[in-house]
């Protein structure tokens, strides 16, 4: 088993076909179950022209290494990259910097995608340069549709009104141009700063799986630091 440096990098053997799609998916202690679910939702997508990167924040909750295992059973598809923790927004960033594909998305790795995501994502570059769509939002509380307003936290809205990290999908071009803060709503901020430069739209897909009903997801964690810190 490999030694892990302060940034790790495994990837697949060279590909002859230029990749369509990298799909980038940032993990830090989630539960292994999770993050193959996850895995497993990009690897039995009906569009297969991708590359996936699993980009390991610094995570320690994985003693067995079963995450680079599962990875390695996978090497055709998977490239995986270990850095010291530095967050979601600045490990999608350095995702970006090794990314092959003429078009980048994201995966939470607690969530999964249907298996036409993809291809319908694709579909909608024909027009748009930069998309965030609607998910099918999984919740075990109605208050868990709703998250804090950026610009007035002491304001709930619903996820259908947010632009959600997980569900951008567009030309590399865009993310390569633009880079995620590491804040609240990093987001919808990078969206907003896409308007400014690019052709871009919501659409109405629910083909991304979003589960709000899992109380450590990368979400929940959000929320609660962000009404601590604005109380």
């Amino acid at each position: 088993m490999p030694t892990f440096a302060s940034f790790f990098k495994y990837r697949p053997q060279y590909m002859e076909n230029k990749i369509k799609i990298s799909v980038l998916m940032a993990v830090y202690n989630t539960d292994f179950v999770l993050v193959k679910r996850a895995i497993d939702s990009v690897l039995n997508q009906d569009f297969q022209n991708f590359e996936l990167l699993v980009i390991d924040d610094g995570s320690n909750n994985d003693p067995r290494n079963q995450l680079l295992c599962y990875v390695k059973k996978h090497e055709h598809k998977i490239t995986y990259l270990r850095h010291q923790n530095c967050g979601q927004s600045e490990s999608i960033n350095r995702g970006i910097l090794n990314s092959k594909g003429e078009h980048i998305t994201i995966l939470d790795a607690d969530d999964e995608y249907e298996p036409n995501h993809l291809r319908l994502c694709l579909r909608e570059m024909k027009y748009n340069d930069l998309i965030a769509s609607t998910t099918r939002t999984i919740v075990d509380n109605e208050e868990d549709y709703y998250v804090p307003d950026k610009y007035d936290p002491s304001q709930m809205i619903h996820v259908d009104e947010c632009i959600l990290f997980a569900t951008l999908f567009g030309k590399k071009e865009v993310f390569t141009n633009l880079k995620f803060k590491d804040a609240y709503a990093a987001d919808s901020h990078f969206y907003e700063a896409a308007t400014q430069r690019y052709i871009v739209k919501k659409v109405n897909l629910r083909t991304y799986k979003y589960y709000r009903n899992v109380p450590n997801s990368i979400c929940a964690k959000m929320k609660r630091e962000y009404l601590t810190t604005s109380i």
